[in-house]
Order: C-alpha cells, then sequence, then structure tokens
C-alpha cells in the first residue's frame, strides 16, 4: 500500500512538470486565461436583450461569472428570472453520471428546477409557458458522447416549437483544438450521440449550436430563434483548464484530456477508475492479463455510488505519466488503450456489454467489429478519413474563432 502511494504521488510531480513544459507551459496558459472572458461574463453584451424578458436559465455548477454563480449574477442585475432548466449531474452538479435527476427547487433562491435528464429530456410547452427568453450557459468537453450538447438539442428543439428565444453564452472547449473519431451513423443516434458528428468534433457549444441550427437538425428541419454570445480572446489553438470541474468524474484537466479516449471503456466490461480519486486516468478489470497498476474501486458517496467492480481489485494502467500530451500534441484521441485492453482481457466474449451502449458510444458498430478482427490501429483511423474530412467541411461554416 505504501508502494502504490509512493507511485501515485511520484505521478502526480510528473504531471506537474510535464505541465510546465516548453510550448504549453502553464504561465502561458495562465496568461491565456487571464485574458479570456467567457459569454456569461460579458454581461453588458446580453443584460439588454433580457430587459422585460421572463427569463429561464439552462445551467449548473460550471454557469459562473468569476467566482459567482450565473443565477446569483443575473438576479442582482435585476433579470425576471422565472425558472431554471438542469442537465444530467443536476443544477449544482453533484450527482453521478446516470443518477436520476429529480425536479424541485433551487435551495439558495427558491426558483423551481426543471430536470432534463432522464425521462423529461425536452422541456415541455406547459414547462415554457411563462418563458420568453432561455439562456443556455454549461462548460461542454468536446465530446459526441458528453450529454450537454444533447440537452442543448432539446432545449432549442422546444424553444423553436414554443416561439422561445435562445440564447448561447459561450464557454471554451477544453478538447477544441482537433477533429478525431468515426463520425455517427443515424442507426445509432441516442442521448449519447444524437448528430452526424465524430467523437471529438472541435466546436465551442456556441458554434455547435449554430451548426444544430444551420443544418436543420431540430425535429422537422426547424430552426429556433438563436444568438450566441461569444468568447473574448479565445481561439481554438487556446489551452484551457477548467475552473469548475464539469461534472463529478471530471475533475482534473488530465482526465478531461483522457476523456475521449476512455469513455468507450463505459461500453465495455474495463474500468476507467471510478470509485477512485482519479477517475478517467487509468483503465482496468479484474481479469485484466497485463498492466503494472492495481486499483480498487469503492463506493464515493454523490461521485460514484455503485461504481463497476465495486470493492474488486482491477489490474491495468494508470494513465498520469504524460499520456494526456499525445493527445494534446498529435491532435488525436488514443485508441491504443482500448486495444490493448481488448487483448489482455481474459474473456474477450464478454469484453463488450450486451447492451450495444458500446456501439453508441462509437455511434457505428463497425469499431467494434475491426477490434474483434483485429484490425490495426493505422487501418481503423483510415476508415474515419472519408468521414472526417466530410465532416470538417461543415464544422468551417460555423467556427467563430480561428
Amino acid at each position: 500500500m505504501m508502494m502504490r502511494h509512493l507511485m501515485m504521488v511520484l505521478c502526480l510531480v510528473f504531471v506537474t512538470t510535464a505541465c510546465a513544459q516548453p510550448g504549453d507551459s502553464s504561465s502561458r496558459r495562465q496568461e491565456s486565461q487571464a485574458s479570456l472572458r467567457t459569454g456569461a461574463e460579458r454581461l453588458e453584451a446580453y443584460l439588454p436583450e433580457l430587459a422585460g424578458k421572463r427569463v429561464a436559465l439552462c445551467g449548473n455548477q460550471t454557469s459562473v461569472v468569476a467566482s459567482t454563480h450565473l443565477v446569483d449574477t443575473l438576479i442582482a442585475s435585476k433579470v425576471n428570472l422565472v425558472k431554471l432548466f438542469c442537465p444530467e449531474h443536476g443544477f449544482r452538479g453533484q450527482a453521478e453520471a446516470g443518477a436520476v435527476i429529480a425536479s424541485g427547487k433551487d435551495p439558495k433562491t427558491g426558483l423551481p428546477v426543471v430536470s432534463l435528464y432522464g425521462k423529461n429530456k425536452k422541456p415541455s410547452a406547459e414547462q415554457l409557458q411563462n418563458v420568453d427568453v432561455i439562456l443556455f450557459d454549461l462548460q461542454d468537453v468536446g465530446c459526441r458522447f458528453y450529454t450537454y450538447i444533447s440537452t442543448l438539442h432539446y432545449v432549442m428543439e422546444a424553444a423553436a416549437e414554443n416561439g422561445v428565444r435562445v440564447i448561447v453564452l459561450d464557454r471554451p472547449n477544453p478538447n477544441g483544438f482537433y477533429v478525431d473519431g468515426p463520425v455517427l451513423d443515424p442507426q445509432y443516434k441516442s442521448f449519447v450521440g444524437m448528430h452526424p458528428v465524430p467523437v471529438v468534433y472541435g466546436m465551442t457549444i456556441g458554434e455547435y449550436a449554430l451548426m444544430i441550427n444551420g443544418e436543420k437538425w431540430l425535429a422537422n428541419g426547424r430552426q429556433c430563434d438563436l444568438s450566441v454570445v461569444k468568447l473574448e480572446g479565445y481561439s481554438h489553438k487556446t489551452r484551457y483548464d477548467l475552473p469548475v470541474a464539469p461534472s463529478p468524474n471530471l475533475k482534473t484537466p488530465e482526465a478531461i484530456y483522457l476523456y475521449p479516449s476512455l469513455c468507450l471503456f463505459e461500453g465495455t466490461n474495463v474500468s476507467v477508475g471510478r470509485g477512485t480519486e482519479h477517475p478517467f486516468e487509468m483503465y482496468g478489470a479484474p481479469g485484466m492479463q497485463a498492466g503494472d497498476y492495481r486499483f480498487t474501486p469503492h463506493a464515493i458517496p454523490g461521485v460514484s455510488e455503485n461504481p463497476p467492480f465495486k470493492d474488486q481489485e482491477c489490474r491495468g494502467r494508470l494513465l498520469v505519466l504524460g499520456d494526456h500530451w499525445r493527445t494534446v500534441t498529435s491532435g488525436k484521441f488514443d485508441l491504443r488503450y482500448l486495444l490493448d485492453a481488448y487483448r489482455n482481457c481474459s474473456d474477450k466474449a464478454v469484453f463488450f456489454l450486451k447492451n450495444n451502449f458500446f456501439d453508441k458510444l462509437a455511434g457505428t458498430d463497425q469499431l467494434r467489429k475491426q477490434i474483434v478482427a483485429g484490425v490495426s490501429e493505422e487501418e481503423i483511423r483510415a476508415s474515419w478519413e472519408e468521414g472526417l474530412n466530410a465532416f470538417k467541411k461543415v464544422r468551417e461554416k460555423y467556427l467563430l474563432y480561428e
């Protein structure tokens, strides 16, 4: 146990050192973040648009202006805030992935909170009866299967159907500097993938909203009354460490960079470290036949109540020794972890979950079939090329930043 603790400390020291390497130094990143203004911070750009309007906010714990929650900022600015909508993880961001989010009241403000997760993913006409404008302010992480863009879709769709305006307060995409992965096949459309985009799409949530509208992806080809409050001081080259964790299991910049590579494991019998102090920075399973790291998931209240392989020792790999930098420098998410885990699993027949969740996350059944057939990483990537090139042409129409 002492040796394992020492290894973790040494790994974290290495990451701290790696983050200061030339070309992407921590001081340079701090300078770029200091000059950046989020859409929410640009009050002068949208408060006049809210005068005399009944306003709803779709937000969560990431919806902040400096260190103050946007709700408090809006109330202090005398905005007529009538309702709050919240996505997966809840309005204060304290619920684990997949947990039932109940509607109710925000304990701090007393405002009604409507959950947009579970059975009620789309605001109803009744829920929008007293709303003129929806402010949308959620911190995305730039992956198709991160459900905040699905919530965005349903908010825009409901707004279009009910004559409600949507104002997206843009935020940086920490994975906004590259585009990679298989493009979703429409037959695998689900809440973890609604649009024909690759796993990593390289757009801010404001740009993504413009694409949803412009490509007429809302039901019946509708378009909503949409505007985006742009970021200041941002380009797609900007490296941005999120000031607030976007969800309980994405707690560090390293986890966010590794998330596109590791989330596909959620459709397999492999743990990504839920129930540990470093989720999405490792992978492993009790029957893994290779790997120099061992970990045991435990229940963590409000974060991982019942993680995969709870209280069972897993063998696998800890990915903090600069692994996330491969994504930063290569502009690709890493397929090697998935291929390594499949190669070293003890029972390949049960590697992929029987509920086909892996195919929903991948947006296709092709990747699973390629892995089973032993197709090389280079061949797998080549099979994505045509779809990626077509998507990049669509994407370019909606980019707001260099």
